[in-house]
Order: C-alpha cells, then structure tokens, then sequence
C-alpha cells in the first residue's frame, strides 16, 4: 500500500500517551494540522470530548487506552471519519531501508499471555542472524517510531488487542496469536470482540500464520484469515510436529515448516533441528523447572524467524542469549525456608495459572487481587486450589475473588488486605505472607489482575514487592547468627 499522503489533513490525536505523542510528532513532520485531546495531560490543546469539533476533523488515531465505547471515537464513527490506530499510522507511513527493498518486514505477535517473553525471543535470535531487528510495538520502542526510521531491517512487533482493534491495512510477512483467554473484557465488550481484535494479526499475511496447534479457537482464526496466496499455516506443538508444524523431538526443537522448498520431494520425511531444552535451560523457574509456556514461546519465536528466513543456528544462538525482563516468575530472596517469587506480569487468570502450575501442591501462598477489568476466577481456582496453602487478596476488586474462593476452595484460608492504604499494601501483603507461610513454602505474587487500581504499573507492583520482602530480609536474623 502506497504512503499515505498527510500533508494539510486535520488529525485529531486522542491520548497523549508514549505513543499519542509518537504520533502526533510524526504526523506533525509530514504536514498533517494536529489536535491532541487528553483528559489529564496539561499540553493537550483539548481535555474533554465535548471540546471536539469532528466537522473539522478529517482523522482520528486513537492511542491504545482509548476504548471504542469513548464518546469522541463513538461520533467519528458515525460521522464516517476514519478512527486509527497508532499502528496504522505506523503501517501508513513506514520508510524505505536504508539498505534497500522497501520497508522493513514485520512478524507480529500477539496473544492474552506470553507476547513480551515471544517478541524477545524473536528479536533476539534476529539480532544472532547480524540483523537490525527491535522489539517494538506493545513493548519498548512504540511501533510509529521504528517504522519511520530506516536503519532497521525487520521488526519484531508485539501487538494489544487494544492496538488491533483500529488496526485495517497491515500486512506481517509473519503473524502468530499465541493463545487466547479471558482478558479486557471491559474494554472490547466480549469475549467474541477480544477475540476478533486478536485475529486481526493474520490478515494479509505473506508467509505463515503461526499457531498453537492444540488450540482450535485460534486454529479457526488462522483457518478464517484473508491471507496472501502462498501464506501457510505453521502450527506449534509440544509433542513430535507433523508436516508444516515446529514441535519437539526427544528435547530438540525441530523445524518442519520451513526445513525444505516445499516441491522438495523429500520434504515430508525431514526436518532441520533448530535448538535444545538445554538452551532454554536459564528460563527455568523458581524450582527449575521449564515451563511448557516457555517452550511454546521459543517454538513460536523461531517459526516468525525461519518465515523471515532466518537459518537455524540463529534460532539456537539467540535462545541462549535471550533474557527475560523483570517480574517474570523472579525468584527475590529465601527467607527461613521461603521463597518469595515475583509474577507480577501475570495481569490474568491464564498467565496466573501458568505461574501456579509450576509449584507443588499445597505449597503456594498466593497474593493475588487487583484490578478485575470485568474478568471472573472460577476457572482459575478451581483448576489451582490444588497448589495453594492460603490466599492473601489485594486490590479493589473482592467479590469475583470472594465469589469463586466460596464455590471452588471454601475451606482455603484468605486473607483480605484493606486496600485503602495504597502506600503500604504490599507491604501488608507480604508481612501476611509471611505470617501464614510454612517451611518449604513459597509466597507468590501473581496477581491474576491489572494494577491501576493501586499501582502506575505491574511494574511498580512487582517493584514494591521486591522492596517488602528485601525490607523483611534486611530485619530478619540467619539461621545460626
């Protein structure tokens, strides 16, 4: 799709975000008249909706906060002004390489868990391929910003469904939805909306749509997708993969998607190795253990990659190299035979489950609670009693929490924190923590919910954990002294 031609629209940019501002900085560059309306940021030119004149708005980019349901976006799409999102702009006014050939590709991901942990896998092994290849998009650099800037030869792209949702005319060479579960309910309406958004990433893919192949709800996304002639679908698998599937064999991963042409008669009967269990060995868990998540990442990783081209031994080199970021199942300290784990990432009941799974049963004493966004936990408890030896509850949030302890784990002991200190919460979380704790034990934040309830971030959360529990340690006497 040719650039789109900016210079004198009248654009309205809704939220001054990281990526509001990205936006209107780069519509501002190619001649575009821009409007920021934000209803906190002092140096929007508009703080209300109401403020809004759409008769001289030829276009609206929608920061990813902004639900559809906000009145300015609800009265541009009945006047039939177009409402973007960053990303579509981003697609819209992508730059030639400077190495030549157009645009850089994009292989962009997304899923409810696991996308940060998959775009840094992918841009990492990328990077072992010596290509110019950040993780952009939901994480790091916003999206507008690399697809602007020449030097780069792909882009690892980590998609919301926030930023799908008013995303119409990008096409990855390589796609993947990782999984799909109960999340922004709130904000999409439905789970069949949520869903919709997510499925949004297949279309007009050229080489694969990558999927687990145990999941038939994203399995019908990719078989519904509008894709380009030729574009494959590459599933992932924990078990030995069949024909045009990655999976793994005896503790290898294997390729047999993109291992041979696809005339090569003896296609069917090879596969190309790409890695080990052993070099994934440091993503293990708090108990060393790798988790299958982390596995179906690294397949999904390497399936983006091998669709860019990418050989195998950089699929290898950069699955050793990758690190993950902060508050991934982090193990912050032992205290008198206690682990303290930090998941503070797991924003959902899917990613919680994950962490929870990971544990021994009865062992887990569980901070959990925030903020809900419209989401239920009868699923979650019910499937990971069996791992826990009490809840401590945070957050605004109680009764989805009351609701599913009472019918699914009644005779499990719950602790309520009084979320009207937000300055000391964690803090009254881990001493609770700590209190209930036995020997052998481990005190696991993951909290199953978002935290701008009573943090900025889960960051910030995780954050305050780690100090509550270094904050103990720093009191407490060895064994033995």
């Amino acid at each position: 799709m040719p650039a789109v031609a900016l210079d004198g629209r009248r654009v309205l940019v809704a939220g001054l975000g990281v990526s509001g501002r990205a936006a209107a900085q780069v519509l501002r560059d190619r001649g575009a008249l821009v409007t920021t309306l934000d209803h906190r940021a002092e140096d929007a030119d508009l703080s209300t909706d109401a403020a809004v004149d759409l008769a001289a708005v030829d276009l609206v980019v929608a920061s990813p906060g902004w639900s559809p349901e906000a009145p300015v976006l609800v009265q541009a799409g009945l006047r039939g002004t177009p409402v973007w999102s960053e990303v579509e702009l981003a697609w819209r006014t992508r730059v030639d390489r400077a190495a030549g050939g157009g645009p850089a590709p994009w292989l962009a991901l997304t899923g409810t868990n696991g996308k940060t942990t998959t775009v840094g896998m992918l841009a990492a092994i990328l990077t072992a391929a010596g290509l110019r290849a950040p993780a952009v998009g939901n994480v790091g650099t916003p999206v507008l910003e690399a697809a602007t800037d020449p030097q780069h030869d792909v882009l690892a792209v980590e998609l919301s469904s926030f930023q799908l949702h008013f995303t119409h005319s990008m096409t990855a060479q390589a796609a993947a939805v990782l999984n799909v579960a109960d999340d922004h309910l709130d904000w999409h309406g439905s789970r069949a909306a949520y869903a919709a958004a997510k499925a949004r990433v297949y279309r007009g893919v050229e080489v694969g749509c990558v999927y687990p192949a145990q999941d038939p709800t994203v399995e019908e996304m990719v078989r519904a997708a509008d894709v380009a002639e030729g574009a494959r679908a590459v599933g992932t698998t924990l078990g030995p993969p069949g024909p045009g599937q990655l999976g793994l064999i005896d503790g290898i991963l294997v390729d047999r998607s993109f291992h041979a042409p696809l005339a090569d008669p003896s296609r069917t009967r090879s596969a190309a190795e790409l890695a080990t269990l052993d070099d994934l060995a440091h993503l293990a868990g708090p108990g060393g253990v790798l988790a299958p998540h982390v596995v179906l990442d690294a397949l999904t990783a390497a399936a983006l990659a091998r669709a860019h081209g990418v050989a195998p031994v950089a699929v290898r080199d950069g699955l050793r190299a990758y690190r993950p970021g902060a508050h991934r199942s982090e193990l912050v300290a032992v205290l008198d035979e206690v682990a303290y784990v930090d998941d503070s990432k797991a924003t959902n009941a899917h990613a919680a489950s994950a962490a929870l799974a990971a544990f021994e049963p009865g062992s887990v004493v569980w901070i959990a609670g925030g903020l809900a966004k419209g989401a239920r936990f009868e699923e979650l408890v019910a499937d990971r009693a069996d791992r826990l030896a009490a809840i401590v509850l945070i957050g605004v949030d109680a009764e989805p929490w009351e609701q599913a302890v009472s019918r699914h784990a009644p005779d499990l002991p719950v602790v309520r924190v009084d979320p009207a200190d937000t300055g000391t919460v964690m803090r009254r979380a881990v001493t609770e923590a700590r209190r209930v704790a036995r020997p052998g034990s481990t005190v696991l934040l993951a909290p199953a919910s978002a935290s701008m309830d009573q943090f900025d971030s889960y960051a910030q959360r995780g954050e305050a954990f780690v100090a509550a529990v270094r904050e103990i340690a720093a009191t407490t006497t060895p064994a033995g002294d």
